[in-house]
């Protein structure tokens, strides 16, 4: 079975680590989708895809990194369009693994398999949250893979979101 499994990622945090591996325990295969990939430098948005896809990577270990693949969704601002793009993008999978309401009901309609992914201390592990905390000067670190804190120090996340 292949599965898929789309987040933004801003930044790759620890509770989306168990996220793909909650997914790569169920399916052969897993396709992330590295969501709005066409949007960067925001404050929503501060990192690009590819220093997306670099935390992804070097925060999963060797093992994990062969069942999986990893692709750019854009967003298209026309949710009836946005499934149907991912298809393009991503032609073959058998279920859909979010935790997110929205997506449950787009893929829903669609008749696609969806399987919730249990959040885990969802207050300390959100994006805005993390963001917030490298703000700050507060510990960030702690709840970020060793491979994502490494990306991101390459990067000055502080000014890059200070610079938004």
């Amino acid at each position: 079975m292949i599965g898929f499994l789309i987040g933004r990622f801003q930044p790759f945090h620890l509770g989306h680590l168990e996220a793909i591996k909650f997914a790569l325990g169920k399916v052969e295969h897993l396709h992330v989708g590295i969501g709005s990939s066409n949007k960067s430098h925001e404050e929503r948005n501060p990192f690009t895809a590819d220093e997306r896809k670099k935390m992804i990577l070097s925060s999963i270990d060797d093992e994990l990194q062969k069942n999986l693949s990893i692709h750019y969704i854009p967003d298209v601002n026309d949710h009836s369009k946005w499934t149907h793009l991912v298809d393009e993008i991503i032609p073959e999978y058998d279920v859909v693994f979010s935790n997110d309401d929205f997506t449950h009901e787009l893929y829903g309609k669609r008749g696609k398999s969806i399987i919730s992914v249990e959040l885990k201390s969802r207050s300390d592990l959100s994006g805005t949250n993390i963001r917030s905390l490298i703000l700050t000067d507060q510990n960030w670190k702690q709840f970020l893979p060793s491979g994502t804190v490494d990306v991101l120090s390459e990067i000055d996340p502080k000014k890059r979101l200070s610079d938004l």
